[in-house]
C-alpha cells in the first residue's frame, strides 16, 4: 500500500475510465484524452477543499447508478491510502452544475462498498469536466 495525498494521487492513474450511461470508454496514460481529463479535472480541483464525506457507497447501489449518466473512474493498478483509507480506483458522478461531490473507492475485495471522500469545489462547478466527457 503506497500512503499518499489525496490531491497528488490522479496523476498517477494508470487509467481513466469514462462511463456514459453506462457505455465505458478507458483512456490509457499516453492518450491526449487521459491528458485532456486530467487537465480539467486538476482545474476543476484548483482551490477545491477535501471535506469530510456527506455518506458511504454501497456496491450493488452504485453499480446500478453507473448505468445512468456521466462518471469518471481513476484507475491506478495499485493499492493507494490516502487519509486511512485505501482504494484502488477512485469514481466520481459528474454532474453538470454540482459544486461538489463523492470520490467513491473500489477495492478489489470489497467493490465500490465502503466510505467516501468529499470535494467542495469552492465557487465552481463540474460543467467544465461535464462539458470535455460529454464530447470525448
Amino acid at each position: 500500500m503506497i500512503c499518499i495525498k489525496l490531491e497528488n494521487v490522479f496523476e498517477k492513474a494508470e487509467n481513466i475510465n469514462v462511463y456514459n450511461d453506462g457505455n465505458v470508454v478507458t483512456y490509457s496514460a499516453q492518450t491526449d484524452e487521459y491528458k485532456s481529463i486530467l487537465k480539467a479535472w486538476n482545474e476543476m480541483l484548483d482551490g477545491a477543499h477535501l471535506m469530510p464525506a456527506f455518506g458511504v457507497s454501497l456496491n450493488r447501489e452504485t453499480v446500478k447508478a453507473m448505468k445512468d449518466g456521466l462518471w469518471v473512474e481513476f484507475d491506478f493498478n495499485k493499492v493507494y491510502e490516502s487519509g486511512g483509507m485505501p482504494y484502488e480506483k477512485l469514481l466520481i458522478a459528474v454532474k453538470s452544475g454540482d459544486s461538489g461531490f463523492n470520490l467513491i473507492r473500489y477495492m478489489q475485495e470489497y467493490g465500490y462498498d465502503g466510505r467516501c471522500f468529499y470535494y467542495d469545489l469552492a465557487n465552481k462547478d463540474m460543467s467544465n469536466l461535464y462539458d470535455l466527457l460529454g464530447n470525448l
